[in-house]
């Protein structure tokens, strides 16, 4: 093939065969099969969207599948905001060479000109009327070839369910409650278990008393693994309760002193690495440094995590909200020693998430005590305890910021250094199995230490470390820890949360240098006019430079997630009283083609309450042995009674590449309710959360 020859979607390299993505039945619906999971992103409506449109069928007759190892195609991981770009850029190619290829058999069939032919809701019509459908060839085989290259898809303009705002097919069951979720899985047979963590973080189990257990009921032990078995939820939480009390734990100090987090950063062994390199730092003292800091914050869904599994027969079968069922299947067979293809993964729906949780965890506890009642199915549910003590966090980051300006008011250098752990650990892409129990087994895995992806994959903790801006010496480089103390892994947006907020505050301060609007100096130094067009929305959405009352501010940001993603501009009004509060965020974004508007929207709106959330309020608190945030009073989040208003506008961009919804806004969120902290208090914010006692300490160090 020529360097310039047409090439096929990269998931369709690895899975060519149509029939494992797409199914026609003789009763008129359409199946589509993807690798990708909804984890509450709306990707099974989107996906079902684009389907539609390239096969002309009404979009209430696409079904999309949920992932099932054994059929359906291997997407990897759900993650990164690439699932309508990975998996629909797939669907969309095939469906465009099914309806090609159903379309050449009915021309043949029916002698009538295939340029003469048009379909309506799955039935052909030419000149004289219908000719056929879709669903008289259901059963003759012609998806049971692979997907060649070439560009089959409709025009931008031809479409007509691609780009309006479908209604989420899974939205009614969540609203009126219906059994959809993971938690709700009921099989025959189905006993429950519970976990008994160790108290502390290296906690070895020395011995397990003996005491009188119910009918039915068993406990679980492998090394220091430990749970216990039960007919009823009820009883296998009592009784592990009663078990944590009795069992005798070896533990040591294993985590640094939580204050002194940002100096243990600086001090800690690791790895260090330019990223980006140009220039020289100017010299002049017209210039910017800063430190910013985020301890480590976690997932907190709602609803704690949980999983089924079933021993028969030598076979493991799991049912997970996972991000990855095909990756999760190979960390399943190398923690419990077992041939992959003995182990079955079927995706159902948990809470939503927007990183590595521990949904892939609690199905490895879910299969040990499977394993030691073969035939029956286990159930596990984690505590609120295990749910915000041991899953992974994202980890802690220091990043430094050094820029200066010219005589001229411009930009002369920037230098970003950034610092912490590796931002994934996620199963299936080491040697080890990336599972929390499985340094627990009796022959244990080590654990394995995160790393960061590649620049060219996004990076991890350096991802957004790179201003989009015009800079003529520019300076980037990573330290990664080596040591870590607190299981770190992938959350939204990974190291842009901060480097985002990083680079922004500086972009202000650097403006106020300068003696310039904020915005003015922002677009002054871009030269990519679809980062100005969001810019200048966002700023017009909110009535930039208006007069606001005292102790009211509106603040900026910006990013273009990975540098290649997603656009998005912020502004946040806060009102500071005895605590900092967002009153409102406007959201201004281009996403390239959008699917589903109403869906793109609410992702950004969910991003920028997770957002605040995450910049008011998080941080993991622990001692030198144990998370001791493991409550909701521990962990506090964003209620309800203090969600901001949030508006979005979207910018139209149609025929343009995907690129994704998910996590775009995040990073800007944060940098622009502290741009506007500074702009209500005069305080410049150096560590999140943005609490009273953190401003008060940049105050006096401003």
């Amino acid at each position: 093939m020529s360097a310039t020859a047409p090439a096929l979607p990269p998931s369709l390299v690895t899975t060519p065969l149509l029939s494992r993505w797409l199914r026609i039945t003789p009763d008129g619906r359409v199946i589509v099969s993807t690798g990708k999971v909804e984890i509450g992103q709306g990707i099974l409506t989107a996906l079902a969207q684009v389907a539609a449109d390239e096969l002309d069928v009404d979009v209430g007759r696409v079904a999309v599948r949920a992932v099932t190892t054994p059929s359906s195609p291997d997407e990897g991981v759900t993650s990164g905001s690439l699932s309508v770009q990975h998996s629909g850029g797939a669907i969309r190619h095939v469906c465009a060479e099914a309806r090609a290829i159903m379309l050449g058999v009915i021309a043949q069939r029916s002698g009538v000109a295939l340029e003469a032919l048009r379909v309506e809701d799955g039935t052909v019509l030419g000149p004289a009327g219908a000719v056929g459908t879709y669903w008289d060839l259901a059963e003759r085989g012609l998806l049971e070839a692979d997907a060649t290259p070439g560009k089959r898809a409709k025009a931008p303009a031809a479409r007509r369910v691609a780009g309006a705002s479908v209604a989420r097919v899974d939205l009614p069951d969540k609203v009126f409650g219906a059994a959809r979720y993971i938690h709700d899985l009921c099989p025959p047979g189905l006993l429950h278990a519970r976990v008994v963590r160790p108290p502390s973080r290296g906690g070895r189990l020395l011995a397990v008393p003996d005491f009188v257990l119910p009918e039915g009921a068993s406990v679980v032990r492998d090394g220091s693994f430990l749970a216990v078995v039960a007919r009823h939820e009820y009883e296998a939480d009592r009784l592990a309760t009663r078990l944590a009390a009795r069992a005798a734990w070896e533990e040591r100090d294993t985590l640094p002193d939580e204050g002194a987090l940002p100096e243990w950063l600086r001090s800690a062994d690791g790895k260090d690495e330019v990223c980006v390199e140009r220039g020289a730092p100017a010299a002049t003292d017209r210039r910017v440094r800063a430190a910013f800091f985020r301890p480590p914050v976690a997932h907190a869904s709602i609803g704690p995590c949980c999983a089924l599994a079933r021993f028969r027969d030598g076979a493991l079968e799991v049912w997970s909200h996972t991000q990855g069922p095909f990756n999760l299947r190979g960390e399943l067979a190398k923690a419990l020693r077992m041939p992959v293809e003995s182990v079955t993964v079927h995706h159902a729906e948990g809470a939503g998430c927007y990183g590595h949780n521990g949904a892939d965890d609690v199905a490895l506890d879910a299969a040990l005590c499977a394993r030691a009642v073969p035939g029956r199915p286990v159930r596990v549910l984690w505590t609120r305890a295990e749910e915000l003590g041991w899953a992974p966090y994202s980890p802690a980051m220091l990043v430094e910021v050094d820029a200066s300006l010219d005589d001229a008011g411009d930009i002369a250098s920037f230098s970003v250094g950034v610092t912490g752990n590796g931002h994934s650990s996620r199963p299936g892409r080491g040697p080890v199995p990336a599972l929390l129990s499985a340094s627990y087994l009796a022959e244990p895995f080590p654990a394995p230490v995160s790393v960061n992806p590649p620049m060219a994959n996004g990076g991890g903790a350096q991802r957004n470390a790179v201003p989009i801006y015009r800079v003529p010496n520019l300076r980037v480089t990573l330290r990664t820890i080596t040591d870590m103390p607190l299981r770190g892994s992938a959350m939204r947006g990974l190291g842009a949360a901060v480097n985002v907020w990083a680079i922004e505050s500086a972009m202000e301060e650097l403006a106020e240098l300068a003696g310039e609007d904020a915005l003015a100096f922002r677009l002054r130094h871009l030269d990519d006019p679809r980062a100005a067009d969001v810019l200048r929305t966002a700023a017009e959405m909110a009535g930039w430079g208006r007069a606001l009352p005292e102790g009211h501010g509106i603040g900026l940001g910006f990013a273009r997630y990975k540098g290649t993603g997603g656009y998005s501009a912020v502004a946040a009004e806060v009102v500071a009283e005895e605590v900092v509060r967002v009153r409102r965020i406007w959201v201004a974004a281009d996403l390239g083609e959008v699917v589903n508007p109403d869906g793109a929207a609410n992702q950004l709106e969910g991003t920028a309450i997770h957002a605040a959330s995450q910049a008011l309020k998080e941080r993991v608190r622990f001692d030198r042995r144990r998370v001791t945030s493991d409550s909701w009073e521990a962990y506090p989040i964003l209620r309800f009674s203090e969600v901001p208003a949030v508006e979005v506008r979207l910018m139209e961009r149609a025929g343009e590449p995907w690129l994704g919804a998910g996590e775009p806004a995040f990073g800007p969120t944060i940098a622009a309710i502290a741009n506007a902290i500074h702009a209500a208090l005069g305080v410049r914010p150096r560590a999140m959360p943005f609490t009273p006692e953190n401003l008060a300490v940049a105050g006096d160090g401003a």
